[in-house]
């Protein structure tokens, strides 16, 4: 079978032509730089996507420790990593991130609320507070969250 193959392209193909190499090759190019183009696109959206994800964590573990610390009636607002003189009022302690957390920053705010209008305002305290955390990457807002805690 193979010396059939062989007679009848015998004579008949003198190789590719430059102009043909050089086509497959441009061709050939443009598939590639396609594809590492949506590579790179895939990587940078990977990348959001677990920036977003620790940025949440941040948020669930900030609200978990606001939620088990003690009523402050006097409204409040910290930093993390925190700047000299910026901690939580009631834990000096409380003032940097875990090391898995690099380059990430948390704001915090804790204002005292009216409960019949639902709007901030300074004055005596009424009992409930609107909590918001926003997470930073560099300087890049990645998340911000609100809640409310309540004196119980």
């Amino acid at each position: 079978m193979l010396s059939w193959i062989k007679r009848s392209l015998k004579g008949k193909s003198h190789g590719f032509s430059l102009v043909e190499a050089l086509i497959a090759m441009v061709i050939l190019g443009a598939i590639s730089g396609a594809f590492l183009n949506g590579l790179g696109t895939a990587y940078k959206a990977d990348l959001l996507a677990n920036q977003k994800t620790s940025a949440e964590s941040l948020v669930r573990t900030e609200f978990e420790y606001i939620k088990d610390s003690p009523y402050w009636a006097y409204g409040f607002s910290y930093e993390i990593p925190a700047p000299p003189g910026t901690v939580p009022p009631w834990d000096a302690d409380h003032d940097a991130l875990p090391a898995d957390y690099q380059g990430y920053s948390i704001e915090v705010l804790g204002q005292q609320i009216n409960p019949s209008t639902r709007l901030t305002y300074i004055g005596p305290d009424m009992g409930i507070q609107l909590i918001t955390i926003d997470v930073y990457h560099g300087n890049t807002l990645m998340v911000s969250s609100s809640t409310y805690k309540i004196l119980r």
